[in-house]
């Protein structure tokens, strides 16, 4: 059985792992503290994904390297180039293929759908970190040094997901209470990638030979508006909860107050503009489909639901 290893035990790094075991192959999922699900085909490891050494010897005999890693999103400057750095060294060391789940912060503001073959221009600081570690890693796939692909999702939905809204409103509404967002149009197009598909189109793209030298789209569940997702979401849990904008003098406020709110002032204009993923050729050549907006809702109303095991 192929060997896979998965860096990251998060959101997607989990139902990555998950996949891939159920396909039949061994998986060894890092993470500092080496948690893991309770499945027969994953091996828990604990170790610090920036020791490219360690991790070296970890993915030794990897067909295929996963980076599903996230840093504390307030120090990705500091924080993601030593892990990117090694993630591509350990990929290059042993001959694994390298898969990256990234986002869309590299291209910055975009005038219409965002399309993989737009450049990657990003004016904020989160948006060139990330930009860096693919232009990386495509300078090392053109080099011959290593296979490499990326896979960009949108926001986050889905239980364990992490995005602005799953950790502001989304909590609000699930118990019936009003909630409030940062300044944003309430009403633009917004595109939502459930935290599943996104483990989907990963996995994908690391069984195609389509895939390297180039990024995906994890297709979108849903470009509803934040309005519009909230009225679906509402409905699904039985509440009637309203939902307004921040002004900006509001969020300056909160920002003063909170330094990972503060972090979000760059990344504002996603949510000020429509902002819209084509994923017409993940859909096309992996054959990877969204998951229905109603199925991610039903999950997220369930889960919320269940009480969490003592």
């Amino acid at each position: 059985m192929p060997l896979k290893v998965v860096v990251g035990a998060g959101a997607t790094g989990i139902p990555t792992a998950l996949l891939l075991a159920e396909a039949g192959h061994r998986v060894r999922l890092v993470s500092r503290r080496g948690r893991g699900p309770d499945h027969p085909g994953v091996e828990a490891v604990g170790a610090d994904a920036t020791d490219a050494a360690a991790l070296t010897e970890i993915a030794r005999g990897a067909q295929t390297l996963y980076n599903c890693a996230m840093p504390p999103y307030d120090r990705w400057p500091a924080l993601w180039p030593p892990l990117a750095g090694s993630l591509l060294a350990a990929a290059e060391q042993t001959g694994a293929d390298y898969v990256m789940v990234g986002n869309v912060y590299g291209y910055g503001p975009v005038d219409g759908p965002m399309t993989e073959d737009l450049p990657l221009v990003a004016t904020t600081a989160k948006g060139r970190v990330r930009a860096r570690m693919w232009q990386d890693a495509k300078a090392a796939n053109e080099a011959g040094r290593v296979r490499a692909t990326e896979v960009r999702a949108h926001d986050f939905l889905g239980p364990g997901a992490v995005s602005y809204y799953s950790l502001t409103v989304q909590p609000a509404v699930l118990a019936g209470q009003d909630a409030t967002f940062f300044p944003a149009d309430l009403d633009a197009p917004h595109s939502w990638t459930y935290t599943l598909d996104t483990a989907r189109a990963a996995v994908a793209a690391g069984e195609s030979e389509t895939s390297w030298g180039r990024a995906w789209h994890v297709p979108s569940t849903s470009d509803a508006s934040l309005r519009r997702l909230t009225e679906i979401l509402a409905e699904a849990a039985g509440t009637k909860p309203s939902l307004a904008a921040m002004t900006d003098e509001q969020f300056a406020a909160l920002a003063a107050a909170d330094p990972m709110v503060a972090e979000v002032a760059e990344m504002l204009y996603m949510v000020r503009r429509p902002a819209v993923l084509d994923s017409t050729e993940t859909r096309r050549l992996l054959g990877v489909a969204p998951t229905p907006l109603a199925d991610v809702v039903a999950e997220i109303v369930a889960t919320a639901s269940t009480p969490a095991p003592r």
